[in-house]
């Protein structure tokens, strides 16, 4: 069956871009072309990704582009400095000048760096996102967040840097392990919960069919994913304000990714956990119906995702590297909560002991205390 093809905007004046989504869109030469900024081009991809796209995405390109390749270690652990410095030095052994374009191909490992990369060489060149994952195409590659994890905490170096568009061939995900679309379905929630009352609905009723990998509800669900975040980078692109509300159960997942050392957890099952805990603190807190909360737990582990964090992660574990968080603000951790489904609100005045007995919950996380 065709899978039809759509179209996002990312409106943000000179620095709008385009999200297609679409099967076999790969094949197609058009899109790629039509973004880059010159006839110069570094090739980015990972260990495991790049025998299988590099030649593919080549062949797509000018015939007379000037093309360079870059492969990085496979994993969370690779998002750092070290591939970071490998990488530029690549671009300035192969003498690639402002007028070359980074194209970065796989999940948000690869596009982080690589826009991270992007902004700073040369004070900024052009790169586009070709995300491979689920993850990826609903999230990382869309809104110019870029960055390199640091021991003390993920994220926490990087730029804003505007890609020149994202290309999402819906075909990438028929060979997607089953972990890595499940953590993928962890970031699609997150919009419904926080942005779209009846994008949850529809989620809670088309679960099965999502993790039966059917074209037409990937195609969907990513386009409804990507127009929610579209919406709120337009508004907000620097997080001054609402953008803040796509971090839905990502404080707490940050924590937990940086406990376990980057790569035992998947981004998107710690934030699947993370979301549960913030509905969980939500109720408690009086924001959110207990029987809301409990919706959030269930589609999350409908998902195939986790709904409690790191066996034996302390409550003091969180709250130590929740401390280190970005959205910290003069000494005040901000909190992505739900003051109904559909509906995020940022909070800095969350008291800590509603904070400590929520971490403390376990299997009772989102069920009523009463």
């Amino acid at each position: 069956m065709s899978v039809p093809s759509r179209r996002v905007s990312v409106d943000l004046g000179a620095r709008s871009y385009e999200i297609a989504i679409g099967e076999g869109l790969l094949d197609d030469p058009t899109l790629l072309r039509s973004w880059l900024r010159g006839r110069e081009v570094c090739l980015v991809s990972n260990e495991t990704l790049a025998p299988r796209y590099f030649p593919r995405i080549q062949a797509l390109l000018p015939p007379d582009a000037r093309v360079s390749h870059f492969t990085m270690g496979d994993g969370e652990r690779f998002k750092s400095f070290e591939t970071l410095t490998a990488l530029l030095d690549t671009l300035l052994a192969e003498r690639h000048s402002r007028a070359t374009t980074l194209i970065a191909i796989g999940g948000g490992v690869v596009g982080d760096l690589t826009g991270f990369a992007a902004a700073v060489y040369q004070r900024g060149v052009a790169f586009i996102q070709v995300p491979t994952t689920l993850l990826a195409q609903v999230d990382s590659s869309i809104g110019g967040k870029t960055a390199v994890n640091h021991p003390r905490g993920k994220n926490m170096i990087g730029a804003f840097h505007q890609p020149e568009g994202v290309l999402i061939d819906t075909a990438c995900l028929k060979t997607l392990p089953e972990r890595e679309l499940q953590a993928g379905l962890a970031e699609v929630i997150k919009y419904g919960a926080m942005h779209d009352a009846d994008f949850f609905a529809w989620l809670e009723a088309n679960m099965g069919v999502l993790l039966a990998r059917e074209g037409d509800a990937l195609g969907e669900a990513i386009a409804r994913s990507c127009q929610a975040k579209a919406e709120v980078v337009a508004a907000d692109e620097r997080e001054g304000g609402a953008r803040a509300l796509l971090n839905l159960g990502h404080t707490f997942g940050h924590a937990m990714e940086t406990h376990t050392g980057y790569g035992p957890w998947l981004h998107g099952e710690a934030v699947g956990a993370g979301m549960v805990l913030a509905a969980d603190l939500s109720a408690r807190l009086g924001l959110l119906p207990w029987a809301d909360a409990a919706r959030v737990k269930a589609l999350v582990a409908a998902a195939g995702l986790p709904v409690m964090g790191p066996e034996g992660m302390a409550p003091e574990a969180y709250l130590d590297l929740m401390a280190l968080d970005k959205k910290v603000i003069d000494g005040r951790l901000r909190l992505v909560l739900l003051r109904a489904l559909g509906t995020g609100v940022v909070r800095d005045d969350v008291p800590l002991v509603a904070l400590r007995e929520t971490l403390e919950r376990g299997p009772a996380l989102c069920q009523s205390p009463t």
